[in-house]
């Protein structure tokens, strides 16, 4: 049974969720605080899974996940990049994503290259929301199928199936230039787009969860680990015996990093 390892820190809320969510999927989950993480990196050397989870990460003073972030990128950028080597799928959602991004492991290096020694400028960012609101509400999405994503690889969704809920203030995906946007969907790490007239923040292109170019880190800012049981579906009572057949969304990506990890541990 591989081991996820759990990021906390203060203002994480969705920590509990998230390790439930691997537990789920076949893992076993740790959480680990950040300073413990800040003052031994290596530790993160032991996991095979690894999820940075939402919530409010020291308050999202400053900018929504920009002090993690910044304290990331300072002690543990190499230690995920080494775990980027072994083959660890990263989760980061919604306040994770803000946070990946922010640290330079989201969009990451281009196909074929290698990860730098040092962090890279942040080209995308999670900007605030183009109603100036918070959003909390179900959405519908789109999992993008010519991915290199192992979290979404092979799924297949639609209609009430195809939901997830947002929360934050701050989910507008923006990209440093058009151009980006348009290379990111050809080398395949656009990984999830809201569904048609359902974007809920104003993201460029729908964009609502992107991959790295090993397709082992997906940031995004839906939730699925708020979606592993079909009981927490806003409609779960009026949903017909079809669309409950199978896991819901949430649950099918986490096992698929689950089984990524298993293949690559046996192989």
């Amino acid at each position: 049974m591989p081991t996820a390892l759990i990021v906390t820190a203060a203002g994480i809320n969705c920590d509990l969720e998230l390790a439930h969510a691997f537990e789920l999927a076949g893992a076993s989950a740790e959480l680990v605080h950040l300073n413990t993480l800040l003052a031994r990196p290596q530790l993160m050397d032991r996991y095979e899974l690894i999820g940075i989870p939402g919530g409010f990460s020291y308050g999202d003073a400053v900018a929504a996940g920009r002090i993690a972030a910044v304290l990331m990128r300072q002690r543990l950028y190499g230690a995920f990049v080494r775990a980027i080597e072994r083959g660890v799928p990263i989760i980061a959602p919604c306040n994770g994503f803000q946070i990946a991004a922010g640290m330079g492991l989201l969009p990451g290096p281009a196909p074929g290259d290698p990860w730098p020694v040092t962090t890279p400028a942040s080209s995308v960012a999670l900007a605030p929301n183009s109603s100036g609101r918070f959003v909390d509400r179900w959405v519908r999405m789109q999992i993008v199928r010519e991915t290199r994503c192992v979290w979404t690889q092979g799924i297949d969704v639609e209609g009430d199936r195809s939901v997830l809920p947002v929360a934050h203030g701050e989910g507008r995906f923006v990209a440093s230039s058009d151009g980006l946007i348009r290379q990111l969907e050809a080398d395949g790490q656009i990984a999830v787009r809201y569904a048609s007239a359902e974007n809920p923040n104003g993201s460029e292109a729908d964009v609502a969860g992107i991959t790295d170019a090993t397709g082992l880190i997906l940031g995004l800012m839906p939730h699925p680990e708020r979606f592993t049981r079909w009981t927490q579906h806003p409609r779960w009572t009026r949903l017909n015996s079809g669309a409950v057949s199978g896991e819901p969304l949430g649950l099918q990506m986490f096992r698929n990093a689950v089984a990524h990890t298993l293949q690559t541990s046996v192989a």
